[in-house]
C-alpha cells in the first residue's frame, strides 16, 4: 500500500467524525469513573464500611463482561428507537439510562438509601458498558482502517479529560458544594452527580444529530440472523456457563475425596453427606447442558462471530490471538505496581498527583495523536511495532528511577515518556483490532478481542506484588520489559506474512494485466 503524504495524514483529524468521537469519548469516561472510582470516595465520606465499599467495587465487572450481551447490539434493532439506525438507537438508549441513572443516584443518600444507590449504580454501569460497545461499533463502521487510529486518539482525548473531571473534578465540586471529610453533606454530592448527569446531555444531542454509519443493509441483515428471544437465551446460557465452570472446579477442590480414597467412606456417603460434592454435581450438569447440542444452538449468536473470525484467518488466528493477548502485557503488569513504587521511592502524594495528572495526561494525548498521524502516513503494523518497543523500553526508565531514589526530574521524564508511549501504543492497537473485525459482527468481535487483550496481562498483573517482593523493583522492571519481547516477535512474523501476501496479490494483478 502506498504511503500517504503528511498533509493527507493530518486531514484524518479534520473530519466531523473526529469531533463526534471526541464527544462520545467524553461521554464514555464520565460514568465509568463516577460508578467505579468517585463513588467509593462518596461512600467512605458518608461513613460506609470499607467491606461494603469493596463489594460495591464489583460494579466494575459490568465492563469486563460486556462482550456477553454485545451480540444484541449487532443482531437486534430496537423497537421505535430503531428508526434512528442500528448504532444510534442503542447509543440513545444507553446515554438516556446513564443520564437518568446519575440523576437518580443524586437523590440517594448512602446513609439512608445505600441499597437503592448501589442498585442504580449497577444500572448506570451496564448502560455505560453498553454505550462503550455501541461507540466501538460506530467507530469501526464510520471510517476505514487507516483512519481508526485518528478516531481512537480523538476518543481517548475525550475519555481522558472526562476521567480527570469525574475523579479530581468531582472531588473538587463536592468539596466546593460543602461536603468534606470532616462534615459530610449529601446535598453537595447530590449536586455533583446531578451536574455530571447534565454534562452527558451534549453526547446525547451529538448522537441524535450525527449520521448513522453507512453499512450496507445486506450486511446488517446478514448479521441479524437471530430473533430477540434467541439472543436473550444466548446471553442466559453464556452467563450460566461462565458461572458454572469456575464454580464446578471450586466445589470439586473443596470435596473430601481423601475420605473415599484413603478412608472408610464410600461414594454413596460422599453423595449423601458432602455438600460441596453435591454442588459440584449440579454445576457439572449445568455445564454439560450448556455444552450440549441444545446449549450450543442457544449460544449460536455468540459463536457465529467467533466462528467467522476463525474461518477468515484459519491457522493464522492463533498468531493473531497470541499477539492480541500479549501486546499490552509489558506496561499493564508494570502499571499495577507503579503507584506503589512511587510511594516506596519516597515521592509525596502531591508530587505523584501533579506529575501523573499534568504531564501524564498531556503526554498520553500527544502520544495518541502522534499514533493516529503516523498510522495514516506509514500504515498500522510499523507503528504497532514501534508502540510495542516503546511500551517495553520505557519500563527500563522505571528501572533507572528505582536506582536513583526520589529524583523528581527523573520522575517527570519517566512518566512523560511512559504515558506518551502508552498513548501511541493504544491508538495503534485500537486501529489493529479494528482492522481484524468483520462489519457484520463489529460490536461482538471487537468486544471479544478487547477482552482477550486484558485477560492475560490482568492475570499476570495479579502476581506483580509477589514478583516485587521476591526480585525487588530493579529486576521487576527488567522482567516487565522482557515481557514485551514475545509480542515484538509475533508482530515481526505477522508483518512478514502481510508483506508476502501483498507481494503475491501484486504479482497476481500484474499477471492478469499481461
Amino acid at each position: 500500500m502506498p504511503r500517504k503524504t503528511w498533509r493527507a495524514a493530518l486531514a484524518a483529524y479534520a473530519s466531523p467524525s473526529t469531533v463526534v468521537l471526541l464527544l462520545l469519548g467524553f461521554a464514555a469516561g464520565l460514568p465509568y469513573m463516577l460508578v467505579f472510582s468517585t463513588l467509593s470516595v462518596w461512600l467512605r465520606e458518608a461513613g460506609v464500611a470499607r467491606e461494603t465499599i469493596g463489594y460495591a467495587s464489583l460494579i466494575g465487572l459490568a465492563y469486563a463482561f460486556k462482550w456477553v450481551w454485545s451480540p444484541l447490539l449487532d443482531q437486534w434493532r430496537l423497537p421505535l428507537l430503531g428508526k434512528l439506525g442500528r448504532r444510534r438507537s442503542w447509543l440513545v438508549l444507553a446515554q438516556s439510562l446513564v443520564i437518568l441513572g446519575l440523576i437518580g443516584m443524586s437523590f440517594c443518600d448512602p446513609q439512608k438509601h445505600l441499597s437503592w444507590l448501589i442498585a442504580i449504580a449497577v444500572v448506570v454501569a451496564f448502560a455505560s458498558a453498553t454505550q462503550d460497545i455501541a461507540v466501538d461499533a460506530y467507530r469501526l463502521e464510520i471510517a476505514e482502517d487507516q483512519r481508526q487510529a485518528a478516531l481512537a486518539a480523538s476518543y481517548m482525548a475525550g475519555y481522558r479529560v472526562a476521567a480527570l473531571l469525574a475523579t479530581a473534578g468531582a472531588l473538587y465540586f463536592a468539596e466546593g458544594f460543602g461536603s468534606t471529610g470532616f462534615a459530610y453533606l449529601h446535598k453537595a454530592w447530590a449536586s455533583t452527580y446531578m451536574l455530571f448527569g447534565v454534562l452527558m446531555v451534549p453526547a446525547l444531542i451529538t448522537t441524535l444529530v450525527m449520521r448513522e454509519p453507512p453499512v450496507a443493509m445486506r450486511t446488517q441483515l446478514s448479521a441479524a440472523r437471530y430473533g430477540f428471544t434467541h439472543q436473550l437465551a444466548s446471553v442466559f446460557v453464556l452467563i450460566v456457563l461462565l458461572v458454572s465452570v469456575p464454580a464446578m472446579f471450586t466445589q470439586l477442590y473443596n470435596t473430601d475425596f481423601a475420605s473415599v480414597l484413603f478412608g472408610s467412606e464410600s461414594l454413596v456417603d460422599l453423595l449423601l453427606e458432602d455438600r460441596a460434592f453435591l454442588r459440584a454435581l449440579l454445576y457439572i450438569i449445568l455445564t454439560a447442558l450448556c455444552l450440549s447440542s441444545m446449549g450450543r444452538r442457544g449460544l449460536a449468536p455468540v459463536l457465529t462471530p467467533v466462528n467467522d473470525f476463525i474461518l477468515r484467518y484459519r491457522w493464522q488466528a492463533l498468531l493473531l490471538l497470541g499477539l492480541i493477548a500479549t501486546y499490552r502485557m509489558s506496561d499493564t503488569v508494570m502499571g499495577v505496581m507503579a503507584n506503589v513504587f512511587y510511594i516506596d521511592q519516597g515521592f509525596t502524594k502531591d508530587q505523584i498527583a501533579s506529575v501523573s495528572k499534568i504531564f501524564g495526561l498531556i503526554m498520553t494525548l500527544l502520544g495518541a495523536g502522534m499514533g493516529g498521524l503516523l498510522i495514516v502516513r506509514f500504515g498500522i503494523l510499523p507503528i504497532l511495532f514501534i508502540g510495542g518497543v516503546t511500551s517495553a523500553g520505557t519500563n527500563l526508565l522505571f528501572l533507572m528511577l528505582a536506582d536513583m531514589g526520589p529524583n523528581l526530574k527523573m520522575l517527570v521524564l519517566t512518566i512523560s515518556l511512559d504515558n506518551f508511549s502508552s498513548g501511541l501504543a493504544t491508538s495503534a492497537f485500537v486501529a489493529y483490532l479494528s482492522s481484524l473485525t468483520n462489519l457484520k459482527f463489529s460490536a461482538t468481535q471487537y468486544a471479544l478481542l478487547s477482552s482477550i487483550m486484558l485477560l492475560l496481562p490482568r492475570l499476570i498483573g495479579g502476581y506483580s506484588g509477589v514478583m516485587v517482593e521476591k526480585f525487588g523493583y530493579h529486576n521487576f522492571f527488567l522482567i516487565t520489559a522482557l515481557l514485551g519481547v514475545p509480542t515484538l516477535l509475533l508482530i515481526a512474523l505477522h508483518w512478514k506474512q502481510e508483506n508476502a501476501r501483498i507481494a503475491r496479490e501484486e504479482a497476481a494483478g500484474a499477471d492478469s494485466q499481461v
